[in-house]
């Protein structure tokens, strides 16, 4: 059982937030101040940090793509991945306001496979905890696959808590390497939550990294400077966009099984930018269309705010901004760093405020969006040190 937080409105924690996408590129981590418990926290982000996988992401990418590899190794991985973890962590502590440490940390691991009814998120906390010598929490999507869900979104309650507003309904786009959405109805009130919805829709960075790969020779296309000198290839525009529309309609959470690979092999011979610029233009319409009709949900949303790592790629965002309309009005699509949180950092900020519900022992999914049973479970796995610390206070 997590520690009991403080109660007092005077006291705050520091929590960190740390995400590795499906993309496997890098860890990003985030440093907030929370204060307050439950549903009534208010969030300042205060730092964050991205680090590279190095080495590690060859054969993390290797064990995603549901390729062998000797229990050894995937042994060593998780040491290596939670020991790259700590070191990030103890790098945002060094941040932290004179006098205070970091008390929590929350921690997403690698996911190397998920579908309908198991996932894994790899990761081995110990060297985490060793190092900061606070509690940590990881393993957050299982509880709600035991209660008959799906895991995922995890994001939709962070996002309400981060983002609503009275007036205006917002959609929050996450691009990252599958893209998904949260649907916010106008309303700052707990009664609002009730209405929020939220899905995957269709890969996204999963495949454009991968082209980049695979035709570019490249980690990945820059600002999608080649993608914009390609030409959209009308068949293939097709097929791309018959699996997203599939993938989007599906209702499921996407995983292992989506990579699109057969997609990726079937223009081979096509030129190289032109396949880059035909999966932008696909996967950005696909968004559009998700945005402009949100099925299920009460209200049209008439504010974007784009966040995750393919934000930085403007040929998929001109794509999502020409698709983005609500029925003959456009949507106005913008940046989350407009609401005080940085694109790139949003998911560990929101999974550092999924750690601090945890913490409050507060369910962070809804039944409306994974399928778990009503009440949601209380999620999370713990390791906690020998000697807790209350949380430091200002």
């Amino acid at each position: 059982m997590p520690p009991a937080t403080p109660t007092t409105p005077t006291t705050s924690r520091l929590i960190a937030g740390c995400m590795t996408g499906t993309s496997i590129d890098g860890i990003d981590a985030a440093l907030i101040e929370v204060t307050g418990r439950g549903l009534g926290i208010s969030v300042r982000m205060l730092t964050g940090i991205s680090k590279p996988l190095g080495g590690l992401a060859s054969d993390l990418r290797k064990l995603a793509d549901q390729q062998p590899l000797p229990a050894r190794r995937i042994t060593e991985l998780m040491w290596e991945l939670g020991e790259l973890h700590a070191t990030v962590i103890a790098e945002l502590a060094r941040s932290a306001p004179p006098g205070r440490s970091i008390d929590l940390a929350c921690v997403h691991g690698q996911t190397v496979y998920h579908g309908p009814r198991r996932t894994w998120q790899l990761i081995q906390p110990a060297p985490i905890l060793d190092r900061i010598q606070s509690p940590v929490v990881f393993d957050l999507r299982a509880a709600d696959i035991a209660a008959g869900g799906q895991g995922a979104p995890l994001t939709p309650i962070a996002d309400w808590i981060l983002f609503r507003d009275p007036r205006v309904p917002r959609a929050i786009v996450n691009l990252g390497g599958f893209c998904n959405i949260t649907l916010l109805p106008a309303g700052d009130t707990k009664a609002s939550l009730s209405a929020v919805r939220g899905r995957d829709v269709c890969a996204c960075n999963q495949l454009l990294d991968g082209l980049a790969r695979i035709r570019l020779g490249r980690k990945f296309d820059e600002d999608g400077a080649i993608a914009a000198t390609g030409k959209v290839i009308p068949a293939a525009m097709s097929a791309l966009k018959q699996i997203l529309e599939q993938q989007s309609a599906g209702g499921r959470s996407l995983g292992t099984g989506d990579e699109l690979s057969s997609w990726i092999s079937a223009t081979a011979a096509q030129p190289g930018a032109d396949v880059v610029r035909t999966a932008c233009e696909a996967i950005g319409q696909t968004i559009g269309t998700a945005i402009g009709r949100p099925a299920g949900n009460p209200s049209i949303s008439r504010e974007v705010m784009l966040a995750g790592g393919g934000i930085n790629n403007r040929t998929l965002v001109d794509a999502i901004r020409a698709a983005s309309h609500a029925g003959d009005a456009a949507i106005r699509v913008i940046a989350s760093d407009d609401a005080g949180i940085p694109a790139s950092y949003r998911e560990a900020i929101g999974f550092a405020v999924l750690g601090a519900l945890c913490q409050d022992r507060m369910p962070i999914t809804l039944p409306e969006i994974t399928g778990c049973r009503a009440p949601a479970p209380i999620s999370g796995a713990w390791v906690f040190p020998s000697n807790p610390q209350p949380p430091s206070s200002r």
